[in-house]
């Protein structure tokens, strides 16, 4: 959660944030790429775990039940996306722009996950669905798929787009960052994942069984990213200095999510949920706070990042007339305005320490309280 925000402040206060991408091999920077790279594993790990804790909060309800809640709690995190967190990323009163990003990942997957369990899938079916999906879906990188129509928007939202640009009238449309079913198999995947963590499972064997899957997937990003014929749309290649080859190796590509992306991110995930299993220190419990409430954390760190953007905007001295900038889709943001790396790294800090308390309050307060809204937040 706290790693995630980097990348958020990054795309407010970097000057190069809008204009160029960290990725891009002919311009970035070692260390610029890292701070973009680190947060790639946020996102999986954020649909993986969302799984497991599907599981594990259904395993106390019928199967309907928790198709049912799933369902609701999806289309919520869909409304939510839409309504709360695109004002919080542009500021725009009016919605000209309709952000889906990873809430909307998360919910359509909830929604397609209680589907299926409304369907009675059993946990098997639905980890082979999940694995299909995972290790399959970029064959479709081998395929031409229709440019036009309707049905190329669905292919595009649902498996094969880098990022899809809707129209809805002049001057509105939506902007869909997330292409859905890759993200679905993390979820799929996790939710089979889930037995792992049953009271009646080994704890021993949990690690053990989380250690070698996660050594196998990052095993297998490595072997793909040599052998550099499948499973990412952008082979590496040998750049001007060996810092940039490695750069240009681990460059996998994350919009569509490709599997070697999903292998690369939450292989290390799942090693890292094996080792840190019985950690407990004081570290350990001040990130819990965030862990605990990640929707609250999530959607207040995007209002309180947008709004130190404003203050710095109007202290570098912008004025009313440089709030809208047509090739921006933020408010407050103008094309050319940002600061060197090391001022993202401050603000960061600042927004996740500010933060600390707000959600320990809430943390707290849904301890406390057992209104029926709490479920959804």
């Amino acid at each position: 959660m706290l790693i995630m925000a980097i990348d958020h402040v990054r795309e407010y206060f970097h000057i190069h944030a809008v204009d160029d991408d960290p990725t891009n091999l002919l311009t970035t920077t070692p260390f610029l790429f890292f701070t973009r790279w680190i947060t790639h594993f946020c996102a999986p790990g954020f649909l993986f775990l969302s799984g497991v804790s599907a599981f594990i909060a259904g395993s106390k309800k019928s199967g309907k039940e928790q198709a049912v809640f799933l369902m609701k709690r999806g289309l919520w995190l869909v409304i939510a996306e839409i309504v709360i967190v695109t004002l919080g990323i542009t500021y725009n009163p009016l919605y000209n722009v309709i952000v889906l990003q990873v809430i909307w990942a998360i919910g359509i997957s909830m929604i397609l996950l209680g589907l299926l369990l409304l369907l009675q899938a059993s946990v098997s079916v639905i980890f082979i669905i999940g694995c299909l999906l995972f290790f399959g879906h970029n064959i479709l990188d081998y395929v031409t798929l229709p440019k036009e129509g309707v049905g190329s928007i669905i292919l595009s939202m649902l498996i094969a787009s880098p990022r899809v640009l809707i129209p809805l009238g002049p001057n509105r449309f939506i902007f869909d960052v997330y292409t859905i079913l890759p993200w679905t198999s993390a979820m799929f995947i996790g939710y089979a994942t889930g037995t792992l963590f049953l009271s009646t499972f080994n704890a021993a064997r949990r690690r053990k069984t989380l250690l070698i899957a996660g050594i196998a997937l990052t095993a297998l990003f490595i072997i793909l990213r040599f052998i550099n014929r499948y499973g990412d749309p952008a082979p590496w290649s040998e750049q001007r200095t060996t810092a940039l080859t490695l750069v240009s190796f681990f460059n996998t590509s994350k919009y569509p999510a490709s599997l070697q992306y999903l292998s690369m991110t939450i292989g290390p995930c799942l090693i890292l949920l094996s080792l840190l299993e019985n950690i407990q220190n004081r570290f350990s419990k001040i990130l819990i706070v965030y862990g605990r409430v990640p929707f609250f954390y999530y959607v207040l760190h995007f209002y309180l990042v947008h709004l130190i953007c404003v203050i710095f905007f109007f202290a570098s001295g912008y004025g009313v007339k440089d709030i809208v900038d047509t090739q921006v889709p933020f408010l407050f943001r103008p094309l050319h305005f940002g600061f060197d790396l090391w001022v993202v790294y401050l603000v960061w800090l600042f927004v996740i320490i500010v933060l600390y308390k707000p959600c320990k309050w809430f943390y707290n307060y849904k301890a406390t309280h057992k209104q029926w809204w709490l479920k959804y937040v």
